[in-house]
Formats: structure tokens, sequence, C-alpha cells
């Protein structure tokens, strides 16, 4: 009985919306405009909550999948957003490097759709030299989250002549003269962490992952800040830095909410940058007295005061320690995370190759007559040819940093048949440059020998990708390679290091950037005498 009445009282509902509906259109065809808006108001009235919802989703999931068509265009990427608004937001959020791998290969340029944002990926060669290498359409975004941690007066987000004026006060920081400065400091950190690592290999195999972030942060630290920095701010940095990268991995939830990977990431990076700003007042007295530089922070600082008084030759901005807080901030972001990849990769490489750890030892004790305590020096770092062509062939063969985020700023015809929307990210690929067989033969195995003065991969120079190109190349990349060579020789000298091969060791991790699944099984021992080649 309440089945046929519930029945009729919605047969007579429609037939009323009928009515209503037919005396609208009379109305207007009459121009009886109060007619028609009575009209109106009626079927207003007769419109439940629920329809207007599902009515604006309807429309709403429509439009967001007709947009996602006009912006995809030609260009390889899903018929469909599979989940409205969203897209592959979840997949993205446990990113596999198989999957960045088949959108690779799926064409030279593809997309994908995340909330709000369409995201155009260049992955050949010379699209991503082009995007890397067009400052009037694209400026780096890094992340959509980046400018809420890394804060938005950060000089990473300038562009144009701002990102021109702000660039010419940090290169000297990282020129050869400025390096020789930075290595006795960075060598006490390399001997005490070399030792470190021996002692935690005692009771045999351990994951080094999280331990080579630590002597990254350690060393970068000690570089960017010296002695302003005590060990217990390193230690405190160093444990807490993690949730800054996880904040700041390439898809995060676009809203910082409370107790959120990003809430906790902004907060860590607050507080370090208040650090930094002390450092950089300490550096700032201590030079204004006449003291002696030995590290960044000291050269940049000696930098401005030559620009002011005029002995230096060249005019820089006076900065500020809110903004070289800021700067010294990015620098660990970057040697944080890449580095840390660089060094985990690297020590497996050649951990896995006993012929090429007994090359580098070779090397090492050539270079320094036999004296295996001899001091680091740039010049000693600059005779290791062999140790720094197996740092370069594992940056090839583990490029650090995939994928380089940039923001279009108008319409970019990015190749002749595309042209990539205003406001849509755009993320030239490093990846597949530097795995070309047309340039490097057998470009999944481990040669250093490629890389031998002359050699067709030496003289590839379009495809070393490692540190970008183009306005914003990475400003410290002679700094890692220096860094990295002059580190791996002396564990080599000073250690034997084992590699414990499990069945994830050669598959690849996405944080931020990548590293062994297995986080990495090693197992130092010391050598009884560093000067003996065996």
């Amino acid at each position: 009985m309440n089945a046929i009445k519930t029945g009729e009282l919605a047969q007579n509902a429609t037939q009323s919306a009928n009515i209503t509906l037919s005396q609208f259109v009379e109305s207007i065809k009459q121009a009886d405009f109060k007619g028609a808006l009575t009209s109106i108001e009626q079927i207003w009235s007769q419109v439940t909550g629920w329809q207007i919802f599902f009515t604006l989703l309807i429309l709403a999931i429509t439009y967001d999948q007709v947009m996602y068509q006009i912006r995809k265009g030609s260009i390889a990427g899903p018929r469909f957003k599979f989940l409205p608004f969203a897209g592959p937001f979840f997949q993205s959020m446990n990113p596999k490097f198989e999957e960045y791998m088949d959108k690779w290969k799926s064409g030279p340029l593809s997309c994908v759709s995340i909330f709000h944002k369409f995201v155009v990926i260049a992955s050949t060669r010379d699209l991503a030299r082009k995007v890397l290498q067009s400052p009037s359409f694209v400026h780096p975004c890094v992340v959509d989250v980046a400018r809420k941690i890394l804060r938005p007066t950060n000089w990473v987000f300038l562009d144009g002549k701002a990102h021109t004026d702000y660039r010419k006060g940090l290169n000297p920081l990282f020129s050869k003269k400025a390096l020789e400065v930075y290595i006795p400091e960075e060598e006490k950190v390399m001997d005490r962490y070399i030792q470190e690592f021996v002692d935690m290999s005692k009771g045999g195999y351990v994951q080094y992952f999280l331990k080579f972030r630590e002597y990254m942060c350690a060393i970068s630290l000690k570089t960017f800040c010296g002695d302003y920095i005590t060990e217990d701010q390193i230690q405190e940095v160093a444990v807490n830095y993690y949730r800054v990268t996880a904040a700041l991995e390439l898809v995060n939830f676009p809203i910082i909410l409370p107790y959120t990977k990003t809430w906790y990431g902004r907060k860590i990076a607050d507080e370090t940058m208040n650090v930094f700003a002390g450092c950089a007042q300490m550096a700032k007295d201590r030079m204004a007295g006449g003291g002696k530089p030995n590290c960044v922070m000291d050269n940049w600082v000696l930098s401005m005061l030559e620009s002011q008084n005029g002995t230096s030759g060249r005019k820089i901005k006076l900065f500020s320690n809110k903004e070289i807080s800021e700067a010294v901030f990015t620098f660990l972001f970057a040697s944080q995370d890449a580095s840390s990849s660089l060094c985990c990769w690297l020590y497996q490489f050649i951990a896995d190759r006993p012929d090429v750890m007994r090359k580098i030892r070779e090397e090492q004790l050539r270079v320094r007559d036999g004296d295996a305590s001899k001091p680091l020096s740039l010049d000693l770092i600059d005779k290791m040819t062999y140790t720094n062509m197996c740092v370069r062939e594992a940056l090839r063969l583990r490029p650090p940093v995939l994928m380089v985020p940039y923001m279009a700023k108008k319409s970019y015809p990015i190749s002749d048949q595309y042209t990539a929307p205003k406001g849509s990210m755009v993320i030239p690929t490093l990846y597949p440059a530097l795995h070309d067989p047309e340039v490097y033969d057998d470009p999944e195995e481990f040669k250093p020998e490629r890389w031998v003065k002359g050699g067709k991969a030496d003289l590839a120079k379009k495809n070393w990708l490692v540190f970008g190109a183009g306005t914003h190349v990475c400003l410290g990349r002679t700094y890692v390679v220096t860094s990295f060579t002059g580190f791996i020789g002396k564990a080599v000298l000073a250690t034997d290091f084992q590699h414990k091969v499990t069945p994830k060791s050669e598959k690849i991790k996405v944080f931020a950037t990548i590293f062994p699944q297995d986080d990495l099984y090693l197992k130092f021992t010391k050598r009884p005498d560093p000067s003996r080649l065996d």
C-alpha cells in the first residue's frame, strides 16, 4: 500500500514539474517574464538538495574530463582520468620506477592529470634539453608544495634577471678556489665516518641507506656552515631531514594539513632555516673581524665584503641572514638526497666489482706516491682519473635526479605537434638520455672506462644531463664529483667493503631520488696496512 502511495506521489511530482516547465516555456513565448519567473520559482521549490548535488557533480566530472582531453591533445597518456579529479594520485603516492619507465617509453611526450595539475613529461634528450633551456616559457617549480616548505621567497623560484643576479652571488662559492678551502674540514668528516662504517660492521652486514644519508648531511653541513653549526645540531638535522624529503616527493596532497608529511616537512624546514640564519650571522661577525674562510658561508660573506669595498672587481648584492639560510637549505636539499643516492649506488657498484676496487686502490697509491695518509687536496683529487670515471659512471647508470619539474608561464610550443597549456607542469626526464645505446655501449652495464678523455661518452655533452642544463644547471656539480672522488678513494684505501647481494639489490626504490630497494647491505673491515695493494 505504501509503495503504491509513494509511486503516486512521484508520478504527481513529475507531472507537476512538466506542467510548470510547459508554463515557463509558454510564458517566454508570450514575453510574460513575470510568469516565467513564477514558473522558475515553482520548479526550484520542487528540486531536492541531492538533485542539485548530483547535477553539479556530474557537470564537474564532465568538465574535468573534457578539459583533460583538450589539454592532452595527441600526446600519449591515459585515455580518460580513471578516478575523477584525483587521477592517478594514490598510485603516485607510492611511485614505482617501472611505471616511470613505461611512461617514458610511451612516447616522446606523455601526460597525466592529478587533481588540478596537468603534467606533461618530455622523455627524449632533445625535448628534455629544450625544456631545461627555455626560461622564457618555463620556470622551476620543484613540486607543488615546495613553495610552502622552502618559502616563496627562496631563490630557486626566482626567474629571469632576478635569478641571474642572485646566482652571480652564489657562483664563487663553488669555484675551484673555493673547493680547495672546504677540503680540510670535509676530510675530517670523511675519516670519522669511515671509522664509523667499520665499527657498525663488527656484527656483520648492515643496511647503510640511513647511515649514508647521515654522512651526507654531516659533510654537507660542515661544508656549508663550518664550525658555526654544532655536532648536536648536525645530528638533529640529519635525523629530522628525512621528513623534509618525504614532504617534497613529486606527488603529495596539495593542502598542508596538521600532522601530515607536508606539515612536518614545513615545521622541520622552518626550524632548520632558523639554525642556518644564526650561523650566517656568526659568519658575518667572524669575517668582519678578519677571520680566514673555511666554509661556504665564510666565502659568501667574504665575497659580499669584497664587493662592498670594491676589491673583488665584481658587484653582487648584499644577502640577508634569511636569504642565506634559505639558499643553504636548498643546497642541503640537493646534496642530501641526490648525494645520498649516489653514495649508495657507488659503494654497491664498486663492492660488486673487485677488479674496479683494485684499480681504484692502485691509482690511489700511485697518485699519493705510496703514502696512504697523504692529505686530500684539489690537485691530488684532480689526478684520480680512474676514480673520477667511476663516480661519473655511477651518476650515469643511476642518475639521482630522474626528472626536474617546471611550470609553463605561458602556452609553450614544446614540439611542432604539441603546445603545453599555460599553468601545466612540464617535466624533462633525464634518465633516458643517460641510457641512450647510440651513445653509451651496453648502457645498463657499469663501465668506468667509457669515460676516457676523448671517448664517445665523454664527447656526448648533450646527453650528460645529470646536473641539468641551461640557466638553472646545478651549482654544485664540480663539488659533487670532487668530493665523491676523494671520499671513495679514501674508503678503498682504508677498508675492504663487501656487498650482500639480495633479490632487491638491483631494483630501484623511488624516494625523491633513487636507492636500492633493499637499502644496501654492506660490511666494512679495516685494512691492516693501507699502503699495500693487497
